[in-house]
C-alpha cells in the first residue's frame, strides 16, 4: 500500500482527528485492565493502532520500544518513523506515571488483517475518516 500523497489534510489535522477519536472502546484491552481510560489521558492505550493509521496515511516505518515503570517492563510502545527519517510519536504523552520508553526497533507491519485489535483499528480509522474525509484502504481490507 502506498500512502495518500494527495491528501487534503495537514499533519496538524491528522493529529486533531486522532485525538478527538480516541475513546475507551478503542483503548487496548491489556492497558485498560491496568489503568482505566479517561478523557484526561486520551492517548492511553492507543499507540499501536494510532501508529498503524499514521503508517497507512504517511508511509514510513513502525517503531516499537519497551515501556518500563519502577524497573519492570509494563508493555510496549509504538510510534512512526516517516520516510524523511523524522520520528513521529502522537501518543507519547500517555506516560504520566513515570514510565520510560527504551529501545526503538523497526518492525514489519503484519500483512493483511491485524492479528489483534483489528476491530478497534477499524473503528478508530472510521472516526478519523469522519473528521478528515476518505482515507486510503487499510492493509488487508
Amino acid at each position: 500500500m502506498t500512502p495518500n500523497s494527495s491528501a487534503p489534510w495537514s499533519l496538524l489535522g491528522l493529529d486533531r482527528a486522532l485525538r478527538s477519536s480516541w475513546a475507551a472502546d478503542t483503548c487496548s484491552p491489556s492497558d485498560i485492565t491496568r489503568i482505566e481510560w479517561t478523557p484526561e489521558n486520551p492517548a492511553w492505550g492507543h499507540c499501536d493502532i494510532t501508529s498503524l493509521i499514521v503508517n497507512d496515511l504517511l508511509g514510513g516505518d513502525l517503531v516499537v520500544g519497551e515501556v518500563f515503570c519502577d524497573g519492570r517492563q509494563e508493555g510496549h510502545h509504538w510510534w512512526n518513523r516517516l520516510p524523511s527519517g523524522i520520528e513521529l510519536d502522537l501518543t507519547r504523552e500517555q506516560f504520566i506515571r513515570g514510565e520510560t520508553v527504551t529501545g526503538g526497533r523497526i518492525v514489519e507491519r503484519p500483512p493483511g488483517r491485524l492479528p489483534r485489535r483489528w476491530d478497534e483499528y477499524l473503528l478508530l480509522r472510521r472516526r478519523v475518516a469522519e473528521r478528515l474525509g476518505p482515507l486510503p484502504e487499510p492493509s488487508g481490507a
